[in-house]
């Protein structure tokens, strides 16, 4: 390898390490940490970032930068040259940014989490304004150091999903909502009752159920942990130490093992990666678009799929025991795909989660526009929810304050979802078109050959390639909405005997 290229990886080697070490202290506050640390915590937060920062802008950064360029003597195609494109544009972009806002979004970011907590659990939105308020200063503020935007959002938004803006997403979610509101209307009509899904379940017994599911997937007790957290997530510090989180519901027992699926899903992604990818930018994952996608996947084309849903029966059975000693596969798979609108996003059957997105994605944007204050946002919230999905909110804790992704700064997160939606539609298409009698192999409880797929179809590259890029290879296109809707018509179709076009 070229001196100035090992140079740059070197350092760069470095700053992930920094990286790593923050995301260990957010990991740690969202699990393990006592309330009373968030003050702290926001601060060591605020220097470690401010340190990555001032690491990465610095001009011996820029030197190595120019000099591994001129090494590359015109060479495209290598990991080297791809390390640089990205790490070209990731600098162009932080040396605009001043380290002081750098530390003090990660230090807002840490204390707004802890008043998210407290606030929905009160239900008390004016305790949770003014730190909202400050979040969105800041994203401003940053956004306005990125003048090549053509807007605020956009500047956000590249942060998620880069290359993408928020036109050509609104374009992709027209074509999705025109799809789903004549679907969930004729769908919701039929749809099962739900009832076999609220039966009360011990949380012990749920733990049994979604050790031996997550196992299933791919979880590995030597690599991985699974912790509980008010709102789930994923991180991890490297393919041999994976962190998923779940959170438990006695009354709704598909919280956790959904919940869970959906987090393993991103573990598997983050293990995948190639071990000569680790410590460096290109060992992470380009877009959340991407990431989302391996998360929807494994939790509804697998864990709420007809192929699986004679094992998870079976799993459940033993399990749970009582009531569901002999649950039939036929009722337990109409009852995790019932369509009906509710209020909980991450509770939501696969066709009403995309209108739950676009909520979000219009009045994050209407936000940072400043089209609408976080004071007008409660209202605003319960009217869309009226309009999109015919729902009245009855509490703030229901609504507006049931994510956390506000709290910890992730403006122009939200969309990424719906488009992993999307992506997963594409990726579930093909693995079917290349590996022969894969819903054979699930329906055995045999889910190697779609991890292994992914594994070698997506996982290992990281960010070796962009998300357009990778899609090319691996699907042939960009990012499209068809293939999810062809997949969401054919699966409600066999749940409730319909023929849906």
């Amino acid at each position: 390898m070229a001196q100035h290229t090992q140079q740059l990886r070197e350092r760069l080697a470095h700053i992930e390490d920094l990286n790593a070490a923050a995301s260990v202290l957010e990991w740690d506050q969202q699990t393990m940490m006592p309330t009373r640390g968030a003050e702290l915590r926001s601060e060591a937060l605020g220097t470690l970032t401010r340190i990555s920062h001032e690491m990465f802008i610095a001009a011996e950064t820029g030197r190595l930068l120019e000099a591994a360029t001129a090494e590359l003597n015109g060479d495209a195609g290598s990991d080297d040259a791809r390390l640089v494109k990205r790490v070209r544009r990731d600098w162009d972009k932080a040396t605009r940014v001043p380290t002081e806002l750098a530390a003090e979004l990660a230090r807002a970011a840490s204390v707004g989490q802890e008043a998210w907590v407290a606030a929905r659990r009160d239900d008390d939105f004016d305790a949770f304004k003014p730190h909202l308020e400050h979040n969105l200063e800041l994203a401003r503020r940053y956004a306005a150091c990125l003048d090549e935007f053509e807007g605020p959002y956009d500047a956000l938004l590249d942060d998620y999903q880069p290359r993408m803006t928020a036109a050509e997403i609104s374009a992709l979610f027209d074509q999705l909502k025109a799809e789903l509101v004549p679907l969930i209307a004729e769908t919701s009509a039929r749809s099962d009752d739900g009832a076999l899904l609220r039966e009360r379940v011990p949380t012990e017994a749920q733990r049994r159920l979604v050790d031996e599911i997550v196992g299933m997937m791919g979880f590995d007790r030597t690599g991985w942990r699974l912790d509980d957290t008010v709102h789930p997530f994923a991180t991890s510090f490297g393919p041999s130490d994976v962190r998923i989180t779940t959170r438990w519901d006695e009354d709704y027992f598909p919280t956790a093992l959904l919940g869970a699926m959906h987090e393993c899903g991103h573990g598997l992604y983050e293990a995948g990666i190639a071990t000569d990818l680790q410590r460096s930018p290109l060992g992470r994952v380009d877009s959340l678009g991407l990431h989302e996608s391996q998360s929807r996947l494994w939790e509804n084309m697998v864990g709420r799929g007809r192929a699986f849903s004679g094992v998870l029966a079976g799993r459940i059975s033993e399990a749970f025991g009582g009531r569901f000693a002999d649950l039939d596969p036929d009722a337990l798979f109409r009852a995790l795909n019932r369509v009906h609108p509710s209020l909980i996003r991450i509770e939501a059957d696969e066709a009403t989660y995309g209108l739950h997105i676009v909520l979000r994605f219009e009045l994050e944007q209407e936000l940072i526009d400043g089209r609408l204050s976080v004071a007008e946002l409660p209202e605003a919230w319960n009217a869309r929810m009226h309009d999109y999905l015919g729902i009245e909110v009855p509490s703030n804790a229901m609504g507006v304050l049931q994510d956390v992704h506000w709290s910890a700064g992730l403006i122009g997160y939200f969309p990424t979802y719906a488009l992993g939606n999307m992506i997963a539609g594409q990726l579930w298409a093909q693995v079917h078109a290349e590996v022969p009698g894969l819903d054979d192999q699930i329906a055995a409880g045999e889910l190697s050959g779609l991890r292994g797929w992914l594994g070698e179809k997506v996982h290992r590259h990281g960010a070796r390639y962009t998300t357009e890029e990778l899609l090319e290879r691996v699907v042939g296109g960009p990012i499209a909405v068809e293939p999810f809707v062809a997949y969401l018509k054919t699966k409600l179709g066999d749940a409730y005997g319909v023929a849906l076009t």
